[in-house]
């Protein structure tokens, strides 16, 4: 019973994690991610990579 408490946790934590930094890349205008030399679509790709694996 503690296990599934437990991993039901960590999986708030990620997901809570994860939606913080897309709320975050979202914020980012077209001309910020263009200053930055960088791709939305990416950026969301390498956040839901390194969070999930």
């Amino acid at each position: 019973m503690f296990n599934i408490v437990n991993r039901a946790r960590q999986s708030i934590a990620k997901r809570r994690h994860y939606n913080r930094l897309v709320a975050e890349v979202d914020s980012f205008s077209s001309r910020d991610l263009a200053d930055m030399r960088a791709d939305r679509s990416e950026m969301l790709y390498q956040i839901h990579k390194q969070i999930y694996g």
